[in-house]
């Protein structure tokens, strides 16, 4: 399967992203793709307040992406934030087309180095696959990425390409995280991992800010846990093909999920 990750720069116009986010869905379906990820946080980015920009899923912005999907043939995976009943935002992944439409709300929320989304964001309650043109698809969104057990589950569901937007903080050493962290989850899992972030805003001369607004290095593993394709910081489309067959190999040869013993025995 044909894939394409989307590594852009959002800014805190709705419209303006959804202009973006249907160029590069042009050029993906162009360049003969079946699945379009962008980022987290697509729809707007972190850094300004979301409450007042979150839309429900019938929303203009989701209907947006829904007319770029049916146009373009693609199943569009993009982040944006839908209301909660609590009062917060849930940070949601519409992933819409080829014949899906539904939602990952993410599970694992950002509270770490300093940064606090869940004073803003309500957690998710549910894992989420699909299927496409006979391949699985599992759903996950940035710092899901630290939590395995995540990609285990849904290697247990029957995923075998696990995609994973995401707006990635920056610091000294995240690059790395996020390069160790995909490659581990694709071992962990025995899937294809798609992870893509937003571009690195010094990469084009903006200030990156407080918020995490994404380090770029966009990146595809193999189950294998080999790269297969990745991106650098600057704003970029990467399209590669991916090979279900890997996915089948890789669990026979190292039996990742036929030697696990869930759950743990417990201590003495």
């Amino acid at each position: 399967m044909r894939i394409a990750l989307a590594q852009t720069l959002s800014g805190t116009d709705p419209a303006g992203n959804l202009a973006l986010l249907t160029e590069r869905a042009e050029d993906a379906a162009g360049a003969g793709a079946r699945v379009l990820v962008l980022p987290e946080a697509a729809m707007v980015r972190f850094g300004v307040p979301l409450e007042p920009v979150a839309e429900p899923l019938d929303g203009p912005w989701a209907e947006g992406v829904r007319k770029v999907a049916e146009r373009t043939g693609l199943l569009i995976v993009a982040g944006m934030f839908t209301p909660s009943p609590d009062g917060r935002v849930r940070n949601t992944l519409l992933i819409t087309g080829a014949g899906v439409d539904t939602r990952y709300d993410k599970l694992h929320l950002y509270d770490a180095f300093g940064f606090r989304e869940s004073e803003r964001v309500a957690p998710g309650d549910r894992t989420v696959t699909v299927e496409v043109d006979g391949l699985r698809i599992g759903f996950a969104t940035c710092y899901d990425l630290r939590f395995p057990e995540l990609f285990r589950k849904l290697a247990g569901d029957g995923a075998e390409l696990i995609v994973v937007p995401a707006s990635w903080g920056a610091g000294a050493g995240k690059v790395e995280q996020w390069e160790v962290l995909a490659r581990a989850r694709a071992l962990d899992s025995g899937c294809w991992v798609a992870a893509c972030d937003q571009a690195d805003p010094t990469s084009v001369g903006e200030d990156a800010g407080r918020a995490p607004t994404g380090v770029g290095h966009s990146t595809v593993v193999d189950p294998f846990g080999a790269v297969h394709a990745r991106l650098g910081a600057e704003p970029g489309l990467l399209v590669t093909d991916i090979d279900p067959q890997r996915v089948t190999a890789a669990r026979d040869a190292i039996g990742m999920l036929a030697n696990a013993r869930l759950p743990l025995p417990d201590g003495a």
